[in-house]
């Protein structure tokens, strides 16, 4: 009989140092309780309108706890960006406690609380596909999966011990509740937040093709929060990356927001090419790497993203059009010759089309909204004209809506590029400081000698005298 019971303990250590939540039982998760004199967590740094949801929630009878990023963060002592809620109330519950909300999401069916622009999310528990009994008339709206394994809907309720199961990441699994102010935690996810490990709940490969997002949000939390990937949860990463070509480009648009614009885009980067993931989402970007990461291309990459995590620091706004337009910049280039190689089409004509094939195929893949694909193309149309300053042209470049845009892209090209460029980037610069004097001088020294020396003029050529006819006698 003790060896029986030796037997199973030692297979449940195993499986709880394996992490493997799928061998688990519901029954076998380890639930922890972290009383409130146990965590750093206080009220006063959570958001007041999340405060107001939870104790609504509370008060109508139903179970409400702060769960995901916002409580992994609290525990960090860092701000979190979002409150998160999960409840035992449903979807249409909730709106009926709350005026201001707002039920979105067909895959996931979600509630929004809206305050003015603070917007707090609330979920119900999710629940196992095998354990729903739906109704033959709402069968089709509950769950479904593609035959690689991907959720398309996924609206199966369930407890607070099955929703812990259903997260993706032990750090995310966490749960505050408002009643009693203790966290609660069924996947140790403290303990990897020690540790700092970004563990994936469950069967890695079968978590991966359910949402193969997961493998972008692996890598962003690693960037983000300084943790290193378990192995387990990062061998999959790698061989599954080609599963992102399957999520729609307007999702991936959103994501890749989160990923290269969030303050570490530069150290996200790096992990996204280390396991094949930054290859999926710019593919027309990969055909310019190098193995040591030389070519201008991946320079240019580097560069606005270290230069957009150093604007996020600094508190300053950032522009996802100029990060993409940077970033395609030299497939551009090379497409456009290309394109006048062997069309003969003149340079211009021949950029113009080059610039319309290189987003048409990036859309493809991350959906970039047109407001910013018409800005992307405004900064490089307007580097063709850059030289174009005799006459009055310096002076209308100047009255152009995108002219600082465009020119700030003119002067990050001379870090990479001819001398001739940084030269003409430090004559805007001086021009668009000078007064009104100064800038005629510099456009006078165009007029007169291109590169600022007078040009001589032209002699007319002297036309001869013809010589009086002899008049006949």
């Amino acid at each position: 009989m003790r060896c029986i019971i030796f037997n199973r303990v030692a297979s449940f250590c195993r499986k709880v140092l394996n992490r493997d939540a799928s061998d688990l039982d519901h029954e076998e998760l380890a639930l922890q309780v972290y009383q409130r004199q146990e965590h750093g967590i206080s009220r006063k740094d959570i958001s007041e309108n999340a405060l107001k949801v939870l104790y609504r929630l509370n008060k109508a009878g139903y179970d409400a706890y702060l769960v995901g990023g916002g409580v992994r963060d609290l525990l960090l002592d860092k701000q979190p960006k979002d409150f998160d809620i999960a409840t035992n109330a449903t979807p249409e519950q909730i709106k009926q406690l709350f005026r201001n909300c707002r039920l979105i999401g067909r895959r996931f069916r979600l509630a929004h609380i809206l305050f003015g622009r603070d917007v707090i999310e609330v979920a119900t528990f999710r629940g196992h596909h095998s354990d729903a009994k739906p109704s033959i008339k709402d069968k089709k709206n509950v769950s479904a999966q593609s035959q690689e394994g991907m959720l398309l809907r996924d609206n199966v309720y369930g407890s607070i011990e099955e929703d812990a199961e259903r997260r993706d990441f032990t750090i995310n699994a966490l749960y505050y509740s408002i009643k009693d102010f203790s966290v609660a935690d069924y996947v140790n996810g403290v303990e990897d937040l020690d540790n700092r490990i970004i563990r994936l709940i469950g069967d890695p490969e079968t978590r991966y093709r359910e949402d193969p997002v997961r493998m972008l949000r692996a890598v962003r939390f690693a960037a983000k929060l300084d943790m290193d990937i378990e192995p387990n949860t990062a061998d999959p990463i790698k061989p599954l990356s080609t599963l992102l070509q399957d999520i729609p480009a307007a999702r991936l648009f959103e994501e890749s927001l989160k990923l290269l614009q969030s303050g570490d885009g530069l150290q996200t980067y790096k992990l996204l090419r280390e396991y094949n993931l930054f290859q999926q989402l710019f593919p027309l970007l990969s055909e310019h790497f190098t193995e040591d990461h030389s070519s201008q291309t991946e320079q240019m990459i580097e560069h606005i993203l270290s230069a957009t995590d150093k604007r996020i620091a600094d508190g300053k706004r950032v522009n996802p059009a100029f990060m993409f337009a940077a970033m395609l910049w030299y497939p551009l280039v090379t497409r456009a010759e290309e394109v006048a190689f062997a069309s003969g089409l003149a340079y211009y004509d021949a950029f113009m089309v080059a610039a319309n094939d290189i987003l048409d195929e990036q859309v493809k893949t991350i959906a970039i909204p047109r407001r910013f694909t018409t800005t992307i193309r405004d900064i490089w149309q307007q580097q063709t004209r850059f030289n174009r300053r005799s006459g009055k042209r310096a002076f209308k470049m100047m009255e152009h809506p995108k002219f600082r845009a465009a020119f700030d892209f003119l002067e990050m090209r001379g870090n990479f590029e001819s001398e001739d460029i940084a030269e003409l980037a430090q004559w805007w610069d001086k021009f668009q400081h000078g007064d009104r004097n100064q800038r005629s001088k510099m456009v006078q020294q165009i007029n007169e000698g291109g590169s600022g020396a007078p040009r001589r003029r032209r002699r007319r050529p002297q036309q001869r005298r013809k010589k009086p006819q002899a008049k006949s006698s």
